[in-house]
């Protein structure tokens, strides 16, 4: 039985935490390339703007322990952050919406290193269909219940228009999918048993746009007149 990348322990962990933990070790496995041996929770906060104190309470959830004034152990804590969100566990995940986001994602080898191997990728777009991107052929999507269910795929990937994102997430459920990555902008309504998680990029680029909007205007305002 494949183990699902989503730990039971993550839900009672805060999100802003486990937003950070995958921060953390790029920044630590980057230490480790330097050849660093130990990493305090003091080096991270200033890498990231952080109080020592968050830093430390995002790591206390892996189970790691840290040394009084010294730190971490670089390769230790990477292991802890890798197993305690499930890095270390190859998922196998179906795409479906072989677009330009689907596209780009199927070609993201970094995947694995986090992870997650898209194994096959589904449209329902004739054009799209029988057609290889990135070393996948996009199939039919009425074949992915069935593929799900004898695959015993437990990771879904949605990258559809809205208007069709409903529809994927029930023929991914259908198929034995319990966790769907969802890229449309909508959001899905599944039973509590299903874990969704919405990537909204309209949100992230509304607030860039807002950010960037109050720049420009405090930068005008520091302008001599």
């Amino acid at each position: 039985m494949k183990r699902l990348i989503y730990d039971a322990r993550l839900k009672s962990v805060p999100e802003p935490t486990l937003r950070r933990l995958p921060i953390y070790h790029r920044y630590i496995k980057e230490l480790k390339k330097d050849h660093w041996t130990f990493v305090s929770c003091t080096d991270i906060g200033e890498e990231f703007k952080l109080e020592p104190t968050q830093v430390r309470k995002d790591l206390e959830v892996t189970g790691i322990v840290g040394k009084p004034r010294v730190g971490y152990p670089i390769a230790a804590l990477i292991a802890a952050i890798e197993e305690f969100l499930g890095f270390n566990n190859v998922n196998e995940a179906f795409l479906v919406g072989a677009g330009s986001m689907g596209a780009a994602l199927i070609g993201y080898d970094k995947f694995q290193d986090y992870g997650l191997n898209i194994v096959a990728a589904f449209d329902n777009d004739a054009a799209k269909i029988g057609k290889i991107v990135h070393g996948k052929t996009i199939l039919a999507i009425h074949k992915m219940p069935d593929m799900a269910r004898k695959m015993h795929i437990l990771i879904g990937i949605i990258t559809v228009p809205g208007s069709a994102a409903q529809e994927v997430a029930d023929l991914m459920i259908q198929g034995g999918i319990c966790a769907i990555w969802n890229f449309a902008p909508v959001r899905l309504r599944v039973s509590d048993n299903i874990i969704v998680h919405n990537e909204d990029l309209y949100c992230s680029l509304a607030s860039l746009s807002q950010k960037v909007a109050q720049a420009i205007r405090l930068r005008a305002e520091e302008m001599p007149s």
